[in-house]
């Protein structure tokens, strides 16, 4: 955490040292509330889950920082907003590790979460309420703030998955019924999770978000092969991605203008609407190997949202090459951990849970930098701790809360596991 707290206050410094040419104003009420922060985080760890992961916090915290420095680098009103949800993001952290004494208490509540989820994927488009921006219905405005509901709906529909997915694990994976003298997995015990799937995915097609769509449905397929070891549900994730790809393309008019510029991005129909990748593009290639320095890129000038959708894009002009590797180092570290965490579960239940929200974060951090990338159309969902957002930085430290409760019980189970076997011998 220290060398988190060193890096993120040295790029502050060197921001405003470029773009002001004299220290932070406010640099010592900017350490006084990282480091107050954290510690109150990380004290909280210490007092309900001792025996937690040391890696989760540490990396979410320096993602965290230098995506914060990005911000204020271009939006200083809006750095603000962010330093409050972070505020805000590490409170949930707080109440989490002191009141979910158990991760397998929530299975539970698989249709209340599964309810609950449909419930917050809706509620956008309650009158008044509801807010359409950019094209997509994805918020909730209360007075002057507003919030994305989708964030928290991901994180229940992960426990639903994995209660699901675990409570019928034999009968996904063993085929008892036969069809042209070959054996299948009965249909009927996958109707249920379709259902909820297709519901969802109807739900974020009316609110014309496809980013979150594909999130939902890739992480779907992962946690049902996860679950079963069948290629099988792979191929058929294929056939079911490709005719639904078909069929968006066909039914909205968001999907068929992504695809047309991700495949050509140059021509002149296109440009208007691909100017913002391109533009991008650019910005990575003025970056170069070592960047052209904090605060003396030129991407908030040229680049739309730069601080949200493209904050990829500003981060790699500013750090180069090299602050992308970091970047992304730092999400395989982070994805990495929570994938060992899941391994380490003898509950199928705790097992796909970890897994479903590491795999969370990890499949968001892909889309959008693959997104920038061009390897993938662009989703426009946000980079997780680093984006602009407070509803996604408080769903993301949601997630990092959950996952050192699942790793401080797999700690305990094993360190009581090793003294009852002495005890024994």
């Amino acid at each position: 955490m220290f060398v988190a707290w060193v890096i993120v206050t040295g790029f502050y410094v060197l921001m405003s040292l470029a773009t002001n040419g004299r220290l932070p104003s406010r640099l010592g009420f900017f350490l006084l509330v990282l480091i107050a922060v954290s510690l109150l985080m990380h004290v909280a760890i210490r007092r309900y889950a001792p025996r937690a992961s040391q890696v989760l916090l540490p990396v979410a915290t320096l993602l965290n920082g230098i995506g914060f420095v990005e911000i204020a680098r271009w939006d200083p009103t809006r750095a603000g907003y962010q330093a409050l949800w972070f505020v805000v993001s590490a409170m949930i952290v707080v109440l989490t590790l002191k009141f979910v004494k158990s991760i397998r208490d929530l299975d539970r509540y698989r249709y209340l979460t599964l309810t609950v989820a449909i419930a917050l994927m809706l509620s956008p488009f309650t009158p008044h309420f509801g807010e359409n921006i950019n094209g997509a219905r994805l918020w909730l405005a209360v007075g002057p703030l507003t919030f994305q509901p989708i964030e928290i709906a991901k994180v229940l529909l992960v426990f639903f998955f994995a209660s699901y997915f675990a409570a019928n694990r034999e009968l996904l994976s063993i085929p008892t019924e036969r069809f042209a003298g070959r054996l299948f997995v009965s249909p009927k015990v996958l109707v249920p999770i379709l259902a909820a799937w297709g519901i969802a995915l109807m739900i974020l097609g009316g609110e014309n978000d496809i980013g979150f769509a594909m999130l939902l449905f890739v992480l779907f397929f992962a946690l049902l092969w996860v679950t079963t070891g069948l290629k099988a549900y792979i191929g058929l994730g294929l056939i079911l991605f490709v005719g639904g790809a078909v069929a968006a393309d066909q039914l909205f008019y968001q999907v068929q203008t992504r695809v047309s510029y991700w495949l050509d991005p140059w021509s002149a129909s296109n440009y208007y609407h691909s100017s913002q990748l391109a533009n991008g593009w650019f910005a990575l290639a003025g970056g170069g190997v070592a960047g052209t320095g904090l605060g003396l890129g030129q991407a908030g000038q040229n680049v739309s949202m730069p601080i949200s959708d493209m904050i990829f894009a500003s981060l790699g002009e500013e750090l180069g090459f090299v602050g992308i590797i970091l970047i992304l180092s730092l999400f395989a570290v982070f994805v990495g951990e929570g994938f060992r965490i899941a391994q380490r579960s003898h509950s199928d239940f705790v097992r796909l849970t970890a897994t479903g929200l590491t795999a969370t974060i990890g499949l968001q951090a892909f889309f959008i930098m693959a997104g920038i990338l061009r390897i993938v159309p662009f989703t426009g969902i946000t980079l997780p701790f680093m984006a602009y957002g407070g509803s996604s930085l408080f769903a993301n430290y949601l997630i990092v809360a959950l996952l050192l409760r699942i790793s401080h019980e797999i700690s305990e189970e094993k360190r009581g596991g090793e003294v009852v076997a002495v005890s024994f011998d």
